[in-house]
């Protein structure tokens, strides 16, 4: 069978899948602290964890399939909204989260206060605080007018109540997405977020490009079409040989 089919549909298998992550980005595009996604390709001979393939096999098997997505760490601009609960992150930090499935980090700092006055994101989550040098906790807050330094220390009335845990990676850490803002980390990666500033009555944006994320969709759809098309082709020419071949058998 000739091998262009097959290059044909890996590669709109692969133009399917990154047109997952662009429909991802665009309906995130107003969740505060999102970040977007990018997909990159790779050769599906570079994909064989090592396996020594034959010339044949190398030249049949050189085409791209998706090899995954990068997430976009840059910073989003910062909104006023006026809600002594919302908290915004200025610079390369995150805020520390428990969840069910352990520690993560988020750069949406929509927060709220449930029954207990605890402070938690809107999926109930609680954020965290630091106690001690290896510990976190849950922050509970008094009743009264509450107040965020840049260093995140959170005061009530004018008395200390907590310092939020903020955590920042090095440059090439991979971090995973979960959710639309929530992200995990390689244990042991994070380090104290220092060079960063938490901000007040703000939401970060999200970073995503609405214009650049439409025109990529669109691309990725003429891809998709014409690999589509290409598909059709090889199909009506392998039928058209067989039919041509089988009364000859």
């Amino acid at each position: 069978m000739d091998s262009g089919y097959y290059v044909a549909y890996a590669g709109l298998a692969a133009r399917m899948q990154a047109l997952d992550i662009v429909a991802s980005n665009l309906a995130n595009s107003s969740t505060p602290g999102f970040k977007s996604q990018s997909s990159f390709y790779r050769a599906l001979s570079a994909a064989q964890d090592g396996e020594v393939l034959s010339p044949l096999n190398q030249a049949v098997n050189e085409f791209g399939i998706l090899g995954g997505s990068r997430v976009d760490v840059r910073s989003g601009s910062l909104e006023s909204t006026g809600n002594s609960m919302d908290l915004a992150m200025e610079g390369d930090a995150f805020f520390s989260v428990q969840t069910p499935a352990g520690i993560r980090y988020t750069r949406n700092g929509s927060f709220q206060l449930n029954a207990a006055r605890q402070l938690t994101t809107q999926d109930g989550n609680f954020v965290l605080a630091e106690q001690g040098p290896a510990r976190t906790v849950p922050i509970t807050l008094p009743t009264g007018t509450v107040s965020v330094s840049p260093d995140g220390t959170i005061s009530v009335d004018g008395g200390l109540v907590a310092k939020l845990h903020v955590v920042q990676f090095a440059p090439g850490t991979d971090i995973t997405p979960e959710g639309n803002s929530m992200y995990s980390a390689p244990a042991g990666s994070e380090r104290p977020g220092n060079s960063s500033n938490v901000r007040q009555g703000m939401l970060e944006s999200s970073n995503l490009n609405p214009v650049q994320g439409a025109v990529g969709l669109i691309l990725l759809q003429r891809q998709a079409d014409m690999l589509g098309r290409a598909l059709t082709i090889f199909s009506t020419d392998f039928d058209r040989a067989a039919a041509q071949d089988v009364p000859r058998v």
